[in-house]
C-alpha cells in the first residue's frame, strides 16, 4: 500500500521507520555532552524500570523486554518479545548509549507505544542508567 505524503503532515507510515531514526539521531546528537555514569546511582534509577524490565542475563522478558546486552541490538527485534508498537518494530536503529540518552529524555519520541513512561529528565541520573545497564553485557 502506498500513501502520499503533504509536506505540511505527518510522515505516512511507510516513512515512519525512517522518521523515528532520523528523530532519535538527531536527539541523540544534541544530548552527546552526557557526564559521566555511575552504575551504583544507575542500579537506583533503574529500580523504577525493574517493574517491567530485567538487565540480568537469563531473566527473560517480563511485561517490558529484556535488556541484557542492549546495545548494539536493533530496537523492537528482541526474539521472544511480541508486544512491540509498530513504531518500535519498524524504527530499524540501533541501541547506543546515546540513542538510549535520547530515548530516555524523551521517550514520547514513539507514539503509540505501550509503554507507560514519562522519561527521565536529568541528564546525570540518564548517565548513571546507561552506565549500569552497561554492566550487562556479554
Amino acid at each position: 500500500m502506498t500513501r502520499t505524503v503533504c509536506m505540511n503532515r505527518r510522515p505516512a507510515r511507510t516513512s515512519r521507520a525512517a522518521w523515528v531514526l532520523g528523530a532519535v539521531l538527531g536527539a541523540a546528537a544534541a544530548f552527546g555532552d552526557t557526564p559521566p555514569g555511575d552504575p551504583a546511582r544507575g542500579r537506583q534509577v533503574f529500580a523504577g524500570c525493574r517493574t517491567c524490565h530485567y538487565p540480568e542475563r537469563g531473566y527473560g522478558h517480563h511485561n517490558g523486554p529484556s535488556l541484557f546486552a542492549i546495545f548494539g541490538r536493533t530496537a523492537g527485534t528482541q526474539p521472544g518479545f511480541n508486544y512491540y508498537s509498530p513504531w518500535m518494530r519498524q524504527a530499524g536503529f540501533q541501541w547506543t548509549p546515546e540513542t538510549l540518552d535520547a530515548w530516555l529524555a524523551n521517550p514520547g519520541m514513539f507514539p503509540e507505544s505501550s509503554m507507560i513512561f514519562v522519561g527521565v529528565s536529568d541528564a546525570q541520573a540518564r548517565a548513571d542508567l546507561i552506565a549500569y545497564l552497561r554492566e550487562f553485557h556479554d
